[in-house]
């Protein structure tokens, strides 16, 4: 299915909050989990819900009953985040290809201080355009999905991902200058972003502000 076309399933207002609630869980969610999130039945979730996987947007899979042996059940059908990405343009761009070569020559110069500076501006930039706004709304409209765990402000999303598997150290550098050239620019205390990488989300934390 094309881009366009699965993105188009997410237009249908069930699909979307079926589709938010699995995305907003830290792991696998199961039906009944997506169902009551919605506010839908179980059986209309799970249609949805494999519309989902069929478009390529979510993944599928299945969960072991704890309870194990005679009259456990059948295993439990769960849903994730699908690991391709989806983009629109019309007419088509392909930003990621040269952003790919600009790595690379980032890479070649050992310019990675530049490139951090530049990221760290650009941050600060964003902020301007987000004058008086938390940061947690900053990042959550940027596409980082924000979300608080153990006194941190975690980002279950990174949106330089297929950038950041070929240039991973650079990327992840450049993206916690960015995020603390944000915080700057938003009066805020750029050392509460850190580096603190974890499977299958963005590698920048955040501290809570002080006094909280």
């Amino acid at each position: 299915m094309h881009d366009l076309e699965a993105l188009a399933l997410l237009h249908d207002p069930v699909r979307r909050s079926l589709y938010d609630a699995v995305t907003a869980g830290a792991g696998d969610v199961g039906r009944g989990e997506a169902a009551e999130a919605a506010g839908v039945s179980r059986t209309l979730a799970g249609h949805h819900l494999d519309k989902l996987v069929e478009a390529g947007l979510l993944e599928s899979g299945f969960r072991q009953q704890e309870k194990k042996g005679p009259g456990s059940g059948r295993p439990a059908k769960v849903y994730r985040r699908a690991r391709a990405e989806r983009s629109v343009s019309l007419p088509p761009r392909d930003y990621a290809a040269l952003a790919s070569v600009l790595a690379g020559v980032v890479d070649v110069l050992g310019a990675e201080e530049q490139a951090e500076e530049a990221a760290r501006r650009a941050g600060e930039r964003m902020a301007g355009r987000h004058s008086g706004q938390p940061v947690e709304r900053v990042l959550g409209e940027r596409g980082y999905e924000p979300y608080e765990e153990g006194g941190l402000l975690r980002l279950r999303n990174c949106p330089f991902h297929a950038l950041s598997e070929e240039q991973p150290l650079l990327v992840c550098s450049m993206n916690l200058a960015l995020c603390q050239g944000l915080l700057q620019g938003l009066g805020d205390d750029p050392a509460r972003a850190t580096l603190d990488p974890r499977p299958g989300e963005c590698c920048v934390v955040l501290s809570k502000t002080n006094g909280d």
